[in-house]
């Protein structure tokens, strides 16, 4: 692809966000412990990019499916192991196959193919990829569709792929329980090498007695998973080693980890849950016959139904990312779009891009915090020829103690002045940085905004116009 595609403005929009969470748990550990990194000689809570950008891809999709935006009614992808299973809902409901038959060949047919299932004898695996597969979202529609159209030629190739796969699997343990019984003189002569390498020869030999899959059906499942017009692929990028002539995306998204800006704040909360039965029954006894063990049901009446510890964090967070716009133009022309096609699709995917970088966010515990309310304190968009980290104005941890005390106050307001002196002191030295806008939701951010001067950055009052 030549480096003609044309792109708007400089090539990169850097973003940098501002956010201030109170008693969260955005993401955890393996243990359930908030994450954390060390930066400046202390430690602060850190949320991943992975649950941000998921986040942010998710809010994009359903928008689009809704109608909503930018993006709205343009194709979107789907993450998941269950193409196999989506496939066979769409030849038993759209088109009037067994269910059971359906399942086995969506499952054949996107094997064949080149992806990997899980262990045949586990059933809550055995028809799931073992990788993630990122793929446009009618994928499974798409397959089920040309499986019905060659449904003659697939289902005698699923017949025989299916007999011949159990065949391979009886040979293969047959033989595994003949290694088994081997005499003690085999096991520990040189003919169990020979038979080693015999089994070996025998599983290459059952796999190519396996039947290739129907070139056009073949053709048929690498165009269904293929990026297509999926535009939060482009955005996002995917990658697929399983299959060789299905492309990977590189994406057009950077996303670094957000972190606090002062040091961690952690607390482990302890919870107690009612038990609504236990309590109702406390409320309303019954007359009943005492007997000896009634002190038994008294103790087991005590105290809660159910008790625990939840950590939960609390700061003000930055955040960066940055969109390659050159990348996600050629990403989508790699996909079949027309340079025009992709220009448009470009403009609605960076306005789409914007407003989820500013509104998603990821839903663990938001039942529990409300934390999906959550609305930054400040963001900051602005050009350039490169990309823009601004991770190092918070080396230094911000220190909430008043100011007349040696501290520089509360930490959204003193992060806002940092953050924006920063910019200003680069974009002097960096003659590429152009159309800084700040975007703030918070009026007392707003009142401060007012106050500084030369901050580099024009103030807008809409994610929509933080992009040019």
């Amino acid at each position: 692809m030549t480096s003609s595609v044309s792109s708007p403005g400089s090539q990169f929009l850097s973003l940098h966000l501002l956010e201030t969470l109170v008693a969260v748990l955005p993401v955890r550990d393996e243990n359930g412990a908030p994450k954390s990194i060390v930066y400046g000689g202390t430690e602060r809570h850190m949320i991943t990019s992975q649950a941000r950008r998921r986040a942010e891809r998710v809010h994009t999709r359903n928008r689009a499916n809704a109608g909503i935006g930018a993006l709205a009614g343009r194709g979107t992808g789907t993450r998941t192991r269950e193409w196999a299973l989506i496939t066979a809902r769409a030849l038993a409901s759209e088109h009037g196959w067994e269910p059971e038959e359906a399942v086995r060949t969506a499952r054949a047919v996107i094997e064949a193919t080149g992806l990997k299932f899980g262990d045949p004898g586990k059933k809550t695996v055995a028809n799931l990829t073992k990788v993630l597969l990122f793929a446009p979202s009618d994928a499974g529609a798409r397959i089920a569709a040309h499986i019905e159209e060659q449904a003659g030629t697939v289902r005698a190739w699923a017949e025989a792929y299916t007999a011949a796969q159990a065949a391979a699997a009886a040979a293969s343990a047959k033989k595994k329980g003949g290694r088994k019984n081997a005499t003690p003189e085999e096991a520990d002569g040189g003919d169990l090498a020979e038979g080693a390498a015999g089994t070996g020869a025998d599983a290459s030999a059952a796999e190519a007695k396996l039947p290739a899959l129907p070139a056009a059906t073949r053709a048929a499942v690498l165009l269904a998973l293929a990026p297509r017009d999926a535009i939060d692929i482009a955005l996002y990028g995917r990658f697929l080693a399983e299959i060789a002539d299905s492309p990977n995306v590189d994406g057009a998204v950077q996303s670094s980890h957000a972190f606090t800006v002062h040091e961690a704040e952690q607390v482990d909360d302890f919870y107690a849950a009612a038990d609504d039965a236990k309590l109702d029954r406390k409320r309303s006894p019954k007359p009943q016959e005492k007997t000896a063990l009634d002190f038994l049901d008294a103790a087991d009446d005590a105290g809660a139904g159910m008790t625990g510890y939840q950590s939960l964090i609390t700061g003000t967070f930055y955040r960066h990312a940055v969109l390659d716009r050159l990348k996600l133009r050629r990403n989508l022309r790699a996909a079949g779009m027309t340079e025009a096609e992709a220009e448009e699709a470009s403009v609605a995917a960076e306005a789409e891009f914007v407003t989820a970088f500013v509104d998603a966010f990821p839903e663990a515990k938001k039942n529990s915090t409300a934390s999906t309310g959550s609305l930054p304190a400040l963001v900051l968009a602005f050009e350039g020829e490169r990309p823009y980290n601004y991770a190092a104005a918070f080396q230094n941890p911000i220190d909430e103690n008043p100011v007349g005390g040696g501290g520089e106050g509360p930490a959204g307001p003193a992060a806002v002045k940092r953050l924006l002196k920063h910019h200003a002191f680069v974009s002097g030295r960096r003659p590429d940085i152009k159309a800084g806008r700040v975007l703030t939701y918070d009026p007392q951010i707003d009142e401060l905004l007012g106050t500084l001067k030369d901050t580099g950055a024009l103030a807008v009052t809409s994610a929509e116009e933080l992009t040019a």
